[in-house]
């Protein structure tokens, strides 16, 4: 990727990242505080409404946002039509799931679902509301006011959080975080945007961009579901308890997961999307992105797995130490994801829906194989095999893209083997520290995260890494750009 491209790429990740990082470690905090207030058992009961609203959010945009991301002049029309079919998808979702909501309640046995459920499950519509605002912004490259909009939502929504946790409300605290912080960011994105849905409705650009767009939402919508099949199983097998620690390990660890993801992947698409035609910058590009996506993500995984049980005796109160070994474990997951979304942007770009559709069915089946040999033998089996299921989808999604771009296998692993074994590195040496040093988790938690940090650094800078040189370049550019 060159000239002014890869400055608006480069600059966009960087204002993706500072926001996503800034939200992930304010959801940290949040989501610490609130741990330390509430039970394992009311996690659990949030965890079923969550996996809902994750699935239907992908049905409810039907694939058009990135549909539109990727036309090249959307019009007026374009921008009505996909808002007029967002609300719609999203008021009809909302009606069902409230009306349904205590035969869920039933089915789990619990029946706090069934009372939380009209207010909660507003995030449908208040998300659909603002989502043209989200894509026009993303199309004008306009990520450093997209930041600052999630960030402050975040920053309310989560203040709010802890001010009823405190006063007891328990898993209200939970759904007032959402809403405020979801319905704050709509308003303040219909207040700044100069969009409004004039004009006239047509069924034409939504006819024009289905095709792509049915595609990506069947992908996502599956990808979604199958995602979260561990939560609606484990909520029928086990205490609510055990559900909440499996799934506020898989939370955690999404957050600097998820965090690298989308922050790579809100610049990437719209950018592989411009230079599609140009296969030698494509794929430059695309081995760039995997090489600092990896360079980065690969020792905030390995380091969080390695001080996962002194992070959560720091954090954490007792309550919550039977999550510490599903935490070590699918952190390994947060590896291969950021890979296998960069892999699957550079599909979006270049291939045809049914493609990806495709591919997304043969996922599907060796999860399937997965999770019908992991969920009968309990929930540290299923753990495993998420890391198994994050390894199998970076795989398939690179090899799918060896017919788009000149990025061949051995270069791909050298790309990556180097970063990767330094992180392995360095989880040896932070486990052998917290080994070797008694006395209090805080302590030994410092001396974790310095050591870690500098044997990471240290070591790029001493092995003259190309990622490491990058990120360098790319700070500085930072800060002149600044100045």
């Amino acid at each position: 990727m060159a000239g002014e491209l890869k400055e608006k790429v480069a600059r966009g990740v960087a204002w993706s990242m500072a926001e996503k990082i800034g939200s992930m470690l304010l959801t940290m905090a949040v989501r610490f505080v609130i741990l330390r207030l509430l039970t394992r058992e009311i996690m659990g009961y949030m965890a079923i409404p969550t996996a809902i609203v994750t699935v239907l959010l992908v049905l409810i945009d039907g694939g058009f946002s990135q549909g539109l991301i990727r036309r090249k002049d959307p019009s007026n029309t374009d921008y009505k039509s996909v808002f007029l079919f967002n609300m719609s998808v999203a008021t009809f979702c909302y009606l069902l799931m409230v009306a349904t909501a205590p035969l869920v309640a039933r089915w789990y046995d619990m029946p706090v679902i069934a009372e939380i459920a009209p207010v909660f499950y507003l995030l449908l519509p208040l998300t659909a509301l603002c989502a043209v605002q989200n894509t026009i912004f993303i199309r004008q490259f306009r990520f450093a006011l997209l930041s600052k909009v999630t960030f402050l939502a975040s920053l309310v929504g989560g203040l709010a959080a802890i001010a009823f946790a405190v006063a007891g409300w328990g898993i209200w605290s939970l759904v007032i975080e959402r809403v405020v912080s979801v319905g704050l960011r709509t308003a303040i994105l219909w207040w700044l945007s100069d969009w409004r849905p004039r004009g006239r409705f047509s069924r034409q650009p939504l006819q024009e961009m289905s095709k792509f767009g049915c595609s990506l939402m069947a992908t996502d919508l599956i990808s979604n579901f199958y995602n979260k099949i561990p939560q609606f199983f484990l909520g029928s097998l086990y205490p609510a308890s055990t559900l909440g620690s499996f799934d506020q390990a898989v939370k955690i660890k999404d957050m600097p997961a998820t965090t690298g993801m989308q922050a790579v992947q809100n610049v990437t698409f719209p950018a592989f999307s411009k230079i599609r035609d140009d296969l030698p910058k494509l794929t430059e590009s695309y081995r760039q992105v995997v090489m600092i996506v990896a360079y980065v993500m690969f020792p905030v995984m390995l380091g969080l797995s390695a001080v996962a049980h002194d992070l959560f005796g720091v954090l954490l109160s007792e309550e919550w130490m039977p999550t510490v070994p599903y935490f070590e474990v699918v952190c390994l997951a947060g590896l291969f994801s950021p890979v296998a979304v960069i892999s699957m942007n550079i599909l979006k770009s270049r291939s045809a829906g049914p493609l990806i559709v495709r591919l997304e069915i043969l996922k599907k089946v060796v999860m399937t194989v997965i999770f019908a040999a992991t969920i009968p033998r309990g929930v540290m089996a299923v753990v495993w095999g998420l890391v198994a299921i994050a390894a199998c989808e970076m795989g398939i999604n690179f090899v799918a893209t060896l017919r788009f771009t000149d990025l061949t296998i051995g270069r791909f692993l050298r790309t990556l083997l180097p970063v990767a074994l330094l992180s392995a590195g360095m989880w040896l040496v932070v486990r052998g520290v917290g080994s070797l040093i008694p006395g209090s988790d805080i302590l030994r938690l410092l001396a974790e995260l310095v050591v870690g940090f500098v044997f990471y650094v240290g070591g790029s800078a001493l092995f003259r890494f190309e990622a490491f040189h990058e990120v360098c370049d790319i700070l500085k550019k930072q800060i002149a750009h600044k100045s």
